[in-house]
């Protein structure tokens, strides 16, 4: 009676998650594009939330192009992050820029291209690591963070 008793009591819902996407955009001198937050004033690699409509490529280059101005390549995927604290899911892609001028706009505001030492000592960890993830051609890494540092499991 107890496994009949549980297949029909009403099942509790699931906890949702955000989907965003962000360009990790790498030049060819190896300097990455990052943004100074307008709301927040902290440092990180563009990117937001993903559109119902979209694919995370499109979402990809649309993010950036709104936030820097820089139009991009969208490569591989580099990683895939989850803000335990938020319940936000983030898969980062490599890209390559290939047009626009870099600015700042509503979201972003400063615009820079960073050294890898200048994203480690300007970013927090758990963005820092955004970045850092892309450079070479490791396999996409997947990471859990609570909104600053990295959290083992």
């Amino acid at each position: 009676m107890v496994g009949a008793d549980r297949a029909h009591s009403p099942k509790q819902p699931s906890p949702l998650h955000s989907v965003s996407v962000a360009g990790a955009v790498v030049r060819d001198d190896g300097r990455m594009l990052a943004i100074r937050r307008a709301d927040n004033g902290r440092w990180e690699l563009p990117g937001g939330v993903l559109e119902i409509e979209e694919a995370p490529e499109g979402g990809v280059r649309r993010e950036v192009l709104e936030e820097t101005g820089v139009e991009v390549e969208v490569g591989r995927l580099t990683g895939v992050y989850k803000n335990m604290a938020r319940g936000i899911v983030a898969l980062v892609f490599r890209c390559h820029p290939v047009g626009g001028t870099a600015q700042t706009s509503d979201e972003a505001a400063a615009v820079s291209w960073l050294t890898p030492d200048e994203v480690a000592a300007s970013m927090t960890e758990a963005y820092a690591v955004r970045l850092l993830d892309a450079i070479g051609d490791n396999p996409p890494y997947v990471r859990i963070h609570d909104g600053q540092r990295l959290v083992t499991s």
